[in-house]
């Protein structure tokens, strides 16, 4: 089991949605946060002083998945979020170790789904 967080750009959630759905691929976490990469933030002139904005907005994407999904869930979300430009994003991939579903109690892959 592996636990994938990507940070991507906001423009990009429906595109990335809708590539997860074609592998089947539904159970899906996504939160706003704030993040700076090579990007460095974004510069703004206020008052005629330049001001370095130093957080970007971007969206995380959390998903847990079985082995056999891993490589069609890195694969869709680099699809759908890629632009070519600075700021795309990054996909980590985690072992996941336990995973229980609440309501059930079943653990392990069946808890996934």
């Amino acid at each position: 089991m592996k636990y994938i967080v990507a940070i991507i750009q906001p423009d990009r959630l429906d595109e990335v949605l809708d590539r997860l759905t074609e592998k089947d691929i539904h159970l899906v976490t996504v939160t706003n946060v704030l993040g700076r990469g090579r990007q460095k933030g974004i510069s703004e002139v206020y008052r005629s002083h330049k001001e370095a904005g130093s957080l970007l907005k971007k969206l995380k994407i959390e998903i847990a998945v079985n082995d056999d999904y891993v490589k069609p869930a890195v694969d869709a979300i680099v699809q759908g979020a890629r632009t070519g430009q600075i700021g795309d994003g990054k996909v980590f991939v985690l072992d996941l170790h336990e995973v229980l579903r609440i309501r059930t109690g079943e653990t392990g892959k069946n808890a996934i789904g």
